[in-house]
């Protein structure tokens, strides 16, 4: 694990290095997440130069480093497993398949979907991405750990160096919030809102919590409402005989043995 995560960085500061001398000899700014991260880096850096009484407020490589790591594995990982259970799924329940369809279909036709589509009008989508969320949460624990002093959690405290770890899976599935039928495909139970379908019981938590809750959650759910949209609008589709249903969890929770569909074209 420790050499692959020095091949890692090794492979993102190489890229940060080209990057920069380009963009000291001049070169337009690649407008994608690193191109960003650096064309800000090097302004605040020229102020900080211009303006001795400002504060330094660029990254450091490091940082630079971690923040690509953190948007371009874990963002990609996460949402590719969320969009594979989403296409079991509705291969399992045609019906919604179909209900999905007919809503992107009435939103956009044939045409490319865009961003107020996308945000406002997908109700059903919507409601189908939350359910799938609840089931198979693309990470199913997260943990926070006790630093300087003793924390007071409920009737508990915990002494500093602690760590806790809460199941976000075990929360998703607890039928004392979500009913008798936790553990059925049910994206009814959304269609009035997460606070409605839990109850206002902080018990749905997919992409975390509290102050560190995941930064790009509204960015991969509209990552995720765009692809399965386009998917929707071109094929239909169904499992495969082979498909052998094994979740398991690695990074995130994942088809062990893959997800086989047949797609069929509109």
């Amino acid at each position: 694990m420790n050499n692959i995560n020095r091949e890692i960085q090794s492979i993102i500061k190489t890229e940060i290095d080209k990057r920069r001398k380009a963009m000291e000899a001049g070169e337009a700014v690649k407008d994608d997440l690193l191109g960003i991260m650096l064309d800000s880096n090097y302004k605040e850096t020229q102020q900080s130069k211009i303006c001795s009484n400002k504060q330094h407020l660029a990254m450091s490589s490091r940082e630079i480093i971690d923040e690509c790591k953190l948007f371009y594995l874990a963002g990609q990982e996460t949402t590719s497993v969320l969009l594979t259970w989403t296409m079991i799924l509705l291969s399992k329940h045609q019906d919604w398949q179909t209900r999905a369809r007919e809503e992107v279909l009435a939103t956009f036709g044939n045409n490319q979907p865009d961003f107020d589509g996308l945000n406002n009008r997908l109700k059903i989508v919507t409601m189908i991405l939350y359910e799938v969320l609840r089931l198979y949460p693309s990470i199913v624990a997260t943990s926070r750990r006790i630093y300087d002093c003793e924390t007071k959690l409920g009737d508990l405290i915990i002494p500093p160096g602690v760590v806790v770890s809460l199941s976000i899976l075990h929360a998703h599935l607890d039928p004392n919030v979500w009913g008798d039928d936790a553990k059925e495909f049910n994206p009814e139970r959304f269609s009035e809102g997460i606070a409605k379908a839990t109850k206002g019981i902080s018990s749905y938590f997919p992409f975390g919590w509290g102050p560190r809750i995941c930064i790009g959650q509204n960015f991969a759910l509209i990552e995720a409402k765009l692809v399965l949209s386009m998917i929707l609008q071109r094929f239909t589709f169904e499992l495969s005989p082979s498909y052998t249903h094994a979740p398991t969890t690695l990074l995130a929770l994942q088809p062990q043995h893959g997800a086989y569909l047949i797609l069929h074209r509109l």
